[in-house]
């Protein structure tokens, strides 16, 4: 059980948990568009539920996620094509801190 805890088998459990998490997004965010098609009314109804903190947090959370999914897919893509086997926990360390910064960045409303 000890490799259950390396830094690497955290990036891939993250990395395919944020893919789930995503995939379970996409009802809603499509729910949301539709929205945008049904009128102005149904629009800004959306609009000021969207305006909620807790929405907001979860927004935080799917960038987060968006950024998280995007550092690991490109970690493995680094694995796969340019075989950096060796320098995996700097990967690892790099991918974290990618979406940390994205999300830091969106909380902060910068970009």
């Amino acid at each position: 059980m000890r490799g259950r805890s390396h830094p690497t088998y955290v990036a891939f459990i993250l990395h395919r948990v944020s893919g789930l998490l995503l995939a379970l997004f996409l009802p809603l965010h499509f729910w949301a568009l539709g929205q945008a098609i049904q009128g102005e009314a149904a629009l800004d109804g959306f609009l000021r539920w969207a305006d909620n903190p807790l929405v907001k947090a979860a927004e935080w959370a799917l960038v987060v996620l968006l950024a998280l999914h995007l550092a690991g897919g490109l970690r493995v893509m680094a694995l796969e094509f340019l075989g950096w086997r060796a320098r995996q926990k700097d990967m690892v360390a790099v991918s974290a801190g990618l979406a940390f910064a994205a999300g830091v960045l969106f909380l902060l409303n910068v970009g």
